[in-house]
């Protein structure tokens, strides 16, 4: 089995700052990704996904008038496990509903938007992977232009859903991009096992990574842990800062 990279404290943020890699890649317009005329079809592990990994080019996506699909692969339930206060019931319903407050926050068409819940298991996408590749498929179309999870992200499900995403886009003659989440906690500034040859920058303005902050601040479950039982938060500050820089990357 692999190892979980997602550890400690993980990459301080400066050194992501300086880093010589994320300096020079070559800034690319989000509407040019996604040309008039396409959808953007967001594919998160679990609710949040969508939000850390490219709440700032969604509000420019929302802005342009860009039709949206998001599809939360799983509800994001097993995310405080054992814990009493955020107990897998709890969460599977409070979850959905950070992520409609998010996507709320951010500006989203909420009245146009389309959602789907995938309805798979939180930690064991992997396992139903090709039931996951044909519901992808199925909610496709040969001129979507699909955001996912890199495949090698660092969680389980972020990976099954980046492979499953790839495939199910292959299907339909789909365009797909990764995006990092996990990637900023584990890997080093300079780490050539990153896909850098493939990645772009989307510059984010102030006012977009404020918005974004503040519908990160939604997922109240997620900023919270449980001290009764040694858990901290999934999204400790530490994680918060490497994912609020003033650009999201995409590996195209």
């Amino acid at each position: 089995m692999k190892t979980n990279p997602i550890v400690g404290q993980g990459t301080p943020l400066h050194l992501w700052q300086t880093s010589r890699q994320l300096a020079q890649l070559p800034a690319i317009d989000i509407l040019d990704l996604v040309p008039e005329g396409s959808r953007a079809v967001i594919i998160a592990p679990h609710p949040d996904d969508e939000v850390l990994g490219c709440g700032g080019f969604l509000q420019l996506l929302a802005a342009a008038g860009r039709p949206l699909q998001l599809i939360s692969v799983t509800d994001g339930s097993a995310s405080h496990p054992g814990s009493r206060r955020w107990p897998v019931e709890r969460l599977s319903a409070v979850r959905p509903q950070e992520s409609v407050e998010a996507l709320r926050r951010l500006g989203m068409p909420l009245h146009s938007l389309k959602w789907l819940r995938g309805g798979f298991a939180d930690s064991r996408v992997a396992a139903r992977e090709s039931a996951l590749i044909e519901f992808i498929e199925r909610h496709l179309r040969a001129n979507d232009v699909v955001f996912t999870t890199w495949r090698e992200d660092g969680h389980c499900d972020h990976e099954a859903v980046g492979r499953a995403s790839a495939e199910a886009a292959k299907r339909v003659g789909a365009r797909v991009h990764e995006l990092p989440v996990w990637t900023w906690h584990w890997a080093t500034p300079e780490d050539s096992s990153l896909p850098w040859h493939r990645a772009r920058k989307i510059l984010l303005s102030p006012p977009l990574v404020a918005r974004k902050r503040h519908a990160i601040h939604a997922f109240a479950s997620q900023l919270e842990g449980d001290p009764r039982i040694g858990l901290p938060p999934v999204l400790a500050p530490y994680v918060l800062e490497r994912l609020l820089q003033p650009f999201e990357v995409v590996f195209l």
